[in-house]
């Protein structure tokens, strides 16, 4: 993974339920779902939304080849009734997306895969900073009785041990402080590869920062069996 993330961090990613949760959809939750991907649900689908940045949102790829309509796909093949629901921005910091919360739950949310912190360890921002931004994000879903996904990302090594520690720590400890999941890398497939001394080019598009399809596919089949528990346990949960 230090291949990868020293590859990628002179740039940008983006170059850029509870009764309260669902009464708060209205007039702003329907000017929010035009801004959001929406796949069509039944009464008793599973809405999970995911909260990123460009690698959610699908920079650069063309509709259907994106992290969210490939991962729709992957869960519905597995027999899974759940919408996904794209909550992801170009660029975002995990400052942006603890800011837009009330945005992104102003429709009716039954889990949410939260994936942030890339632009904030490419940018150097300090790791206490993100782990209260994090910390923010999953009290609100916690406040909400929203299941989550933590999502991280390993540091590379030439921002310091310290810095490394600390970053990767935190993800870790969020994850046990609210009892929630935690799947360590998105970019695993890339990261496999670096550290078995291998290209990953034929993952990468041509800015050689995002994923091609080819690499969204690899990233979903790797993440999506945790996706798929987390949903199966909100359907339970519902059921």
């Amino acid at each position: 993974m230090k291949i990868v993330l020293h590859q990628f961090a002179s740039f940008a990613y983006g170059v850029s339920r509870s009764a309260g949760n669902r009464a708060r959809a209205g007039l702003l939750g329907l000017t929010a779902l035009c801004a959001l991907s929406v796949a069509p649900a039944t009464a008793d689908t599973v809405r999970l939304v995911a909260l990123g940045d460009s690698l959610t949102q699908g920079y650069g790829l063309a509709d259907g080849e994106g992290f969210v309509p490939v991962l729709q796909d992957w869960l519905t093949q597995q027999g899974a009734d759940v919408t996904v629901i794209n909550a992801g921005v170009s660029g975002d910091t995990t400052a942006g997306g603890l800011a837009r919360m009330d945005w992104t739950l102003a429709e009716p949310a039954d889990a949410m895969i939260v994936a942030l912190g890339g632009n904030d360890l490419l940018r150097g921002l300090s790791p206490k900073t993100s782990r209260e931004n994090l910390d923010g994000i999953l009290a609100r879903l916690k406040l909400e009785r929203i299941p989550a996904l933590l999502v991280g990302l390993p540091a590379p090594g030439n921002y310091g041990p310290e810095f490394k520690n600390a970053f990767e720590a935190m993800y870790v400890d969020l994850a046990a402080k609210y009892d929630v999941p935690l799947y360590p890398d998105f970019l695993r497939p890339l990261s496999e590869k670096a550290d078995a001394g291998m290209s990953f080019r034929d993952l990468m598009q041509d800015d050689n920062i995002h994923p091609n399809a080819t690499g969204v596919q690899e990233i979903v089949d790797a993440m999506g069996p945790e996706v798929l528990q987390l949903v199966q346990s909100v359907a339970e949960a519902e059921g």
